[in-house]
This record gives C-alpha cells, sequence and structure tokens, in this order.
C-alpha cells in the first residue's frame, strides 16, 4: 500500500521517465561565487561557526559538547539515525537522553530533537548539506524543533563551489542555512515555520 509521499514521488518519476538526459550543469567562472568578505580565521570549522552564528544556528564541537547542550535545554527524548545511534548511546554526556531510532508520524510531539548525517558543511555561509539519500529519516531531520546534523570533519568544505563538487547523483539535496524561517508576511522574520526552529551543528572529528 502506498503512502502519500510514495505516491508523490511516484508521480513525479513517471513524469521524469520520457527525459533520458537531463540537463547540464551551467558553466560559470569558479571563482565568481565564492564569498571572501569575512574576516580571516583558523580554520574553515571557526569560520563555519561564526556564519553559523550569524544566521541564529548553534555550532558544537564533539559529542561531549552536544550532550552538555541537550542536558541545558532539558531534552530527554529524540529520534536518532540508526547508523550513529551506538556512538552517541555510549558517550557519557547522553546519560539519562533516550535515542530512537524509528520515528513514529503518531508521536511528532513527543520528540524533542532529531540527530541526522550532514552530507556536508559549506564554511562560508555557514550552511548544512543534506542529501536525500544520506538521510535516514526527512521526517526526523525535519519535524523536530530541533534538528542536530552531525558532520565529519572531512565533510567540512571550504566554499559552496567545493560542496557542489561533491553533489554525485542524488537529486534531492537541502542546504539549510540556519534555522528555518520566512519574512514572507509584511517582512516580519519568524524562525521554525517551514522546518526546525533550531539548527545545530555538532562536528566529529
Amino acid at each position: 500500500m502506498q503512502d502519500d509521499r510514495e505516491l508523490v514521488m511516484s508521480r513525479i518519476r513517471e513524469a521524469l521517465a520520457p527525459l533520458k538526459e537531463r540537463a547540464q550543469y551551467p558553466e560559470y567562472d569558479p571563482e565568481l561565487p565564492v564569498c571572501r568578505a569575512h574576516p580571516e580565521f583558523a580554520d574553515d570549522w571557526e569560520l563555519f561557526s561564526h556564519k553559523m552564528k550569524q544566521v541564529n544556528g548553534t555550532p558544537l564541537k564533539g559529542l561531549d559538547a552536544l550532550g552538555q547542550w541537550l542536558a541545558q535545554q532539558g531534552f530527554k527524548l529524540g529520534y536518532c539515525d540508526p547508523a550513529l545511534v551506538e556512538t552517541v548511546r555510549a558517550h557519557p554526556a547522553f546519560a539519562g537522553i533516550t535515542l530512537e531510532t524509528t520515528f513514529e508520524r503518531s508521536r511528532v510531539d513527543d520528540y524533542t530533537f532529531g540527530i541526522t548525517q550532514a552530507s556536508g558543511a559549506i564554511a562560508e555561509t555557514g550552511s548544512i548539506v543534506l542529501k536525500d539519500s544520506e538521510t535516514s529519516s526527512r521526517l526526523g531531520a525535519l519535524a523536530p524543533w530541533t534538528h542536530i546534523a552531525i558532520l565529519k570533519r572531512a565533510r567540512l568544505y571550504p566554499d559552496s563551489i567545493t560542496a557542489i563538487s561533491h553533489f554525485g547523483d542524488d537529486p534531492s539535496i537541502i542546504w539549510a542555512t540556519g534555522p528555518s524561517k520566512t519574512a514572507d508576511v509584511e517582512g516580519i522574520l519568524i524562525e521554525g515555520v517551514h522546518g526546525p526552529g533550531v539548527q545545530v551543528c555538532c562536528l566529529l572529528d
């Protein structure tokens, strides 16, 4: 039996099936889109942290810092990517925090946070890259008020051009630059409208 998402996706696949060849990416000077108007930092993580804070994001380094931050927020229950849960649960800072590896729609309000893997991050913009193929649960990443992206340092790219060169063939990729936000009603900025209201990125070396 198809759920609503699969029904929509199947119709999209049917519509795209006659299109055997996709359009090529446009050509451009790779130096033009690189942002250089920012202070100098010791490394890409420091630049990323600076940029992420500018858009109300929360950069954290290591599971110890993440566990302490969750405890400070009073968060006790969350969703966690099955590929990460063993490592996260084993860390002492997560004592007393329950991690579930299945996101149940009927309990959407029970989850105070969702932990998924980041496919990459962009230092010059403070953005997190989420590929559909590498995100264990799209609902687990979008529905809880707080989303935590676990980032491996090797996937922290200095600029957008470098990140794009690592896109691969995934047709669905999200760039999250801080919490979800909109200002289309009288120019008033509101966060957490179409997705998480708190965006965290936790760096693992």
